[in-house]
């Protein structure tokens, strides 16, 4: 599965026209496939200079900061669309975070490596970290703080009081699972609003 398959899926989760905010956008690629494909704008927030250079020769509007330190510049409800595209593994509060992206969108997009993928489980079981194209890391060098699953994820959704309005995995082939995502996808996907 590629990053661009994972793009299309969740590119087709936000409305069109929508404004939105990618937290941990990278190059940009996402926010741009956004713009010329479905006519969204907004901003990224990345910190890695150079994937902020990447944005702006993409003719992007990014905002160079670090997420740990929240989201008060914006108001409650400024985006249509929140994302959070393989950014909760990096951060430290993931739960204010998630809590911020709630309150500053009308709705978000949460996609992470699920580490509960049955490959995972089964390198686990043989006693060693996995390393897959989703989490590419070997356990030592990894910019990962943590690694969740789909099922713990729908658990911290419901505790925070957000409401799960569409949760899908995606496999290693790029196809969408809806059923046994927690065991079959290499990817999780939640859309989320508050209740």
């Amino acid at each position: 599965m590629s990053d661009r398959q994972i793009q299309h899926l969740i590119a087709g989760l936000v409305p069109h026209g929508a404004r939105v905010l990618d937290l941990g956008c990278g190059d940009g690629a996402l926010l741009a496939h956004l713009r010329e494909a479905r006519g969204c704008h907004g901003y990224g927030i990345e910190l890695d200079d150079a994937q902020v250079l990447a944005c702006l020769k993409r003719g992007l509007d990014v905002l160079q900061f670090n997420l740990e330190e929240g989201l008060s510049m914006f108001a409650d409800g400024s985006f249509d669309v929140v994302l959070q595209i393989d950014t909760l593994p990096h951060l430290r509060n993931a739960e204010t975070m998630l809590r911020e992206t709630a309150r500053v969108g009308r709705s978000a997009i949460v996609a992470f490596p699920n580490f509960a993928h049955w490959p995972n489980r089964l390198r686990v079981l043989a006693g060693r970290m996995p390393v897959t194209k989703r989490l590419p890391y070997q356990w030592y060098d990894t910019p990962n703080i943590r690694v969740g699953t789909f099922a713990d994820f729908e658990v911290l959704a419901q505790r925070l009081g957000l409401h799960v309005e569409d949760a899908f995995g995606i496999d290693d082939h790029g196809r969408v699972v809806r059923r046994w995502p927690n065991l079959l996808a290499s990817t999780a996907v939640f859309k989320l609003t508050q209740r």
